[in-house]
C-alpha cells in the first residue's frame, strides 16, 4: 500500500500539461471495501478532466494520476481482510503460490469425474452454433466459438469471444459480441472486430521454430486471438479489445508473436460501437501504422477515448494478459521471459526439472490475497506472485491437472477464494469443470463440479476438444453484477458459449430437505438451491399451471436434437428416502422425461422414464412391468427408497406400481434428485477411447439434423418434496 502512495506522490511531481483533476468519493463517507475485493457498488469515483486544447493527446499527468487513483481505491478494497485467513509469507509461498490440499482424483469413466456438485449452479447457453441457420445472420454460420470474456457494465452483461468459420486456427476469424440484461437471455450475436484482408506475408521463421513456411497470399482473411477482452476505464467508459493476426495454416496458431497488434473500440451506453483503433502494434514483427488497416488510438478526435486507452496501457495487470499474442521485448511487459524461450516449444512437464522460467506465461488470471500480494495463475502449470501490483513477479508452479485449458481465480463476495478449472483425469480431456475454494488465496480444497455436461460435438473441425473449457470470470474492475454469485463463462466443445452463476457461499451440501411448490417465484433464477442446465433450445422456466393459472410450476421444454434440459436438487444424505412430486406431460417430442435419484458422486440408484402412454422402470438392460400414463393430466409420483435394503418402490396417484425394485448401484445414502429431458450420457467411453485420436473433431463428421429444432417436448413439475421415512 505504501508503495502505491509513493508512486502517486511521484506522479504528482511531473510537469503540468494544462489539465486539472478533481477526485470525489460519493456517499458513505468514502471508500467502502467489499469482501469480494471489489469496490462497493454504492461508491462512485468521479474524475473530471479539462483538456488542454493545444495538446489533447499526450500521456499526461492527469491521465497517470487518474489511473493510479483508481488503482489505489481498488487496492484498498482488495486489501480488506474480512473473513479471510492469512496465507504463508511471500517468501514461503513463491515455489507453489497455490496448492490443492485435498486428495480427490477424477474417475476417468465419467464426465462428472465422480465428484460432488456445487449447490445452486445455473448454467445458460449464451450462443448455440448453427452452420446453416446462423444466429448472427448471413448464409453460413460460424461454428468455432471459443475463449469468451465476460464483463458487467451499464446494467448489462457483455461477452466477447473468438469466432472462426469452421475450426481452430482456420481462417477467417473474427471477434464476436453478445450482451444480456440478466445473464440468462442473450441477444443475437454481433461482430466486435471483423475479418480484414491481409497484405502478402512471408512468415518470419523465428516465430515458427525456424521453419520457412509458404507465403500468406494477399487478400487472405485475418484471424483473431485474445486472452483479454474488456476494460472499464477510470471515467467509466467500456472498451472491448482483440488481437489481429494470421495463421500460415491450421497447424500454426495466431498467438506466436507474428500478429499485427492489439485493437480496441468503445462500446457506448446504447450498445453502439465506436471506431476501431490499434492501441499497440507488434513492431518487432514489423507491423506499424503503414501496413495495418486501422489508425492508432492517438488519431481519435475524442480526448476521453484517448485518455481511456492511455489508462489501459498503464495497467500492468490488465495488459500482462496480452503477452502471449504480443511477445514484445521492448520493456512494455513487467514479466520477463528468457531470450531462448521458443514459442510453443516448452511447457510444464516437458522442460528440464519443470523450470517455471521456461513455461510460457499464457492466459493470466489474477487476484489479491489478504496480505495484498497478487497471485497469478496461468496455463501449463505456471503460478506467480507479485508484491507490487504487477510491477515485478516471482515464478513458481501449480500442480492442478488443468489440461492446458485455463484456470480462473477470484476472491468471491463472501471474502473467500475460488479456483475454477478442468480437473482432467487424463490430461487429454477437458472435463469436468470444477471449483475448489479456500480462505487465504493459497491453499484450496472442497473440490466440486460446476459443469460436467458434455453433449455431442455437432460440427467437425481441427483442434476441437470435448467439454467445458477456457474458463473466465469477471476481471476485477470490469463490473460486479447484482447479488453475490460467482459468474463464469466458457465454451463447450469449442462451438457453443455458456455463462453460469454459482451460489455463494460455495458448498456441496445442504441441511434441509426439499419442499418446493414454485409459488411466488418470478423465474427459474429464483431457484437458489437447484442446479439448472439450460440450452437455448431446451429452456427451464417457471410457468402458470394450464389447468389453474394461479398455480406456478416448473417447466422443462426440449426442442434440441443433441442436448437436454436438466433440473437437479441436492438433498441431505438420506438412507431411507421418500420423494413425492407431481408431473404433467404437456407435449411429447423426441425425448421423454427421465427422473433419477443419485448418490452424492453421481451414482445412479434408479430411473423412471415417461412417454405418452407409460411410465417405465428400466436401467442396465432391466425391463420391468410398465405403468400407464397419459398426456395433459397431473399425476402424483411417490418413491420410497432404502439404501440399506437396496430397494425402492413406486406409486402413481396412490396406486403401487412396483413395491420392491432393486437399486442399480449400492451407496450408503441418496443425495440428489434429477429431472432430465433425455437419456443419461455421463459415460466417457463413447467419446474418448484408449488409442483414439486426441482431436476427435478431425475424424468425426457433422451431426445430421443439428441445425433444426425437433418436435417439442414439455413437462410440468410441481410440489417436489423429500423426507426421511
Amino acid at each position: 500500500m505504501q508503495r502505491l502512495f509513493d508512486q502517486l506522490e511521484a506522479v504528482t511531481r511531473l510537469p503540468v500539461t494544462g489539465q486539472s483533476i478533481k477526485v470525489s468519493l460519493k456517499k458513505h463517507g468514502g471508500i467502502q471495501p467489499r469482501r469480494s475485493g471489489r469496490i462497493s457498488k454504492p461508491i462512485a469515483a468521479s474524475l473530471k478532466m479539462k483538456p488542454n486544447p493545444g495538446n489533447p493527446h499526450p500521456l499526461t499527468r492527469t491521465t497517470i494520476i487518474h489511473s493510479f487513483a483508481v488503482i489505489l481505491l481498488i487496492s484498498i478494497a482488495e486489501n480488506s481482510t474480512v473473513n479471510c485467513a492469512m496465507p504463508p509469507s511471500f517468501e514461503e509461498s513463491q515455489a507453489e503460490p497455490v496448492i490443492y490440499t485435498g486428495d480427490e482424483s477424477a474417475d476417468p469413466r465419467f464426465h462428472h469425474g465422480g465428484f460432488r456438485q456445487a449447490v445452486g449452479v445455473h448454467r445458460y447457453q449464451a450462443l448455440r452454433a448453427n452452420r446453416t441457420m446462423a444466429p448472427e445472420g448471413g448464409t453460413v454460420g460460424w461454428t468455432y466459438n471459443h475463449a469468451p470474456m465476460l464483463a458487467h457494465w451499464n446494467g448489462r452483461f457483455w461477452l466477447n469471444y473468438v469466432s472462426n468459420l469452421v475450426e481452430e486456427h482456420g481462417i477467417p476469424g473474427r471477434t464476436g459480441l453478445i450482451s444480456s440484461t440478466d445473464g440468462r437471455h442473450w441477444e443475437k450475436p454481433g461482430v466486435a472486430f471483423p475479418v480484414v484482408s491481409l497484405p502478402e506475408i512471408l512468415p518470419p521463421p523465428r516465430y515458427f521454430r525456424d521453419r520457412q513456411l509458404d507465403p500468406v497470399p494477399e487478400g487472405t482473411g485475418s484471424i483473431m486471438h485474445q486472452r483479454m477482452g474488456w476494460y472499464v476505464a477510470p471515467d467509466g467508459r467500456l472498451l472491448t479489445s482483440g488481437f489481429y493476426s494470421y495463421c500460415p495454416n491450421v497447424r500454426w496458431g495466431p498467438n506466436r508473436g507474428q500478429g499485427l497488434g492489439r485493437v480496441v473500440r468503445e462500446i457506448h451506453a446504447d450498445g453502439s460501437l465506436g471506431p476501431i483503433f490499434f492501441v499497440r502494434y507488434n513492431s518487432h514483427a514489423d507491423w506499424d501504422e503503414n501496413n495495418t488497416p486501422f489508425p492508432f488510438f492517438t488519431e481519435s478526435d475524442d480526448p476521453g477515448f484517448v485518455a481511456a486507452c492511455e489508462a489501459l496501457l498503464l495497467d500492468k495487470l490488465i495488459t500482462l494478459q496480452w503477452w502471449e499474442d504480443d511477445r514484445g521485448n521492448d520493456g512494455f511487459f513487467a514479466y520477463q521471459v528468457p531470450d531462448d524461450l521458443v514459442p510453443g516449444a516448452k511447457t510444464f512437464g516437458t522442460i528440464p526439472e519443470d523450470d517455471p522460467e521456461y513455461i510460457e506465461p499464457k492466459a493470466l488470471s489474477y487476484f489479491k490475497r489478504p496480505d495484498g500480494v497478487t497471485v497469478g495463475v496461468w496455463k501449463n502449470g505456471l503460478a506467480t506472485l507479485s508484491p507490487d501490483d504487477g510491477l515485478t513477479w516471482t515464478k513458481g508452479i501449480h500442480t492442478l491437472p488443468e489440461s492446458s485449458a485455463k484456470i480462473w481465480g477470484q476472491r468471491t463476495d463472501d471474502g473467500h477464494y475460488a479456483l475454477v478449472y478442468d480437473h482432467s483425469a487424463t490430461l487429454r480431456n477437458r472435463f469436468p469443470l470444477v471449483v475448489i475454494t479456500g480462505d487465504d488465496g493459497h491453499a484450496f480444497n472442497n473440490l466440486l463440479d460446476v459443469h460436467a455436461e458434455v453433449p455431442p460435438m455437432r460440427y467437425r473441425g481441427v483442434n476441437k476438444a470435448f467439454g467445458p473449457q477456457y474458463i473466465r470470470g469477471i476481471v476485477p474492475g470490469n463490473g460486479n453484477p447484482p447479488g453475490d454469485h460467482l459468474w463464469l463463462t466458457y465454451s463447450v466443445n469449442k462451438e457453443d458459449l455458456w455463462v453460469s452463476n454459482v451460489r455463494v457461499p460455495i458448498t456441496g451440501t445442504v441441511t434441509s430437505h426439499v419442499d418446493q411448490t414454485f409459488e411466488g417465484l418470478d423465474s427459474e433464477a429464483d431457484l437458489e438451491w437447484w442446479n439448472l442446465y439450460v440450452p437455448q433450445w431446451a429452456p427451464v422456466s417457471i410457468v402458470p399451471d394450464p389447468w389453474d393459472p394461479g398455480n406456478r410450476c416448473l417447466e422443462l421444454r426440449d426442442e434440441e436434437p443433441y442436448d437436454y434440459a436438466k433440473a437437479e436438487r441436492i438433498i441431505p444424505a438420506t438412507q431411507r428416502l421418500r420423494v413425492t412430486f407431481k408431473l404433467l406431460q404437456r407435449a411429447y417430442g423426441l425425448n421423454g422425461l427421465e427422473f433419477e435419484i443419485h448418490g452424492a458422486r453421481g451414482e445412479r440408484l434408479m430411473r423412471l422414464w415417461f412417454d405418452p402412454d407409460e411410465i417405465a422402470f428400466d436401467l442396465d438392460g432391466v425391463e420391468e412391468t410398465r405403468g400407464s400414463f397419459d398426456i395433459g393430466t397431473w399425476h402424483e409420483i411417490l418413491i420410497e427408497l432404502d439404501c440399506a435394503e437396496e430397494t425402492y418402490s413406486c406409486s402413481v396417484d396412490g396406486r403401487t406400481i412396483h413395491p420392491d425394485l432393486e437399486l442399480q448401484n449400492n451407496v450408503d445414502a441418496a443425495q440428489r434428485l434429477v429431472f432430465r429431458t433425455g437419456p443419461w450420457r455421463m459415460d466417457v467411453r463413447q467419446y474418448l477411447l484408449p488409442g483414439e485420436p486426441s482431436a476427435p473433431g478431425v475424424w468425426d463428421a457433422d451431426q445430421p439434423g443439428a441445425d433444426v429444432k425437433t418436435k417439442a417436448s414439455a413437462y410440468l413439475i410441481d410440489d417436489v418434496r423429500s423426507e426421511v421415512y
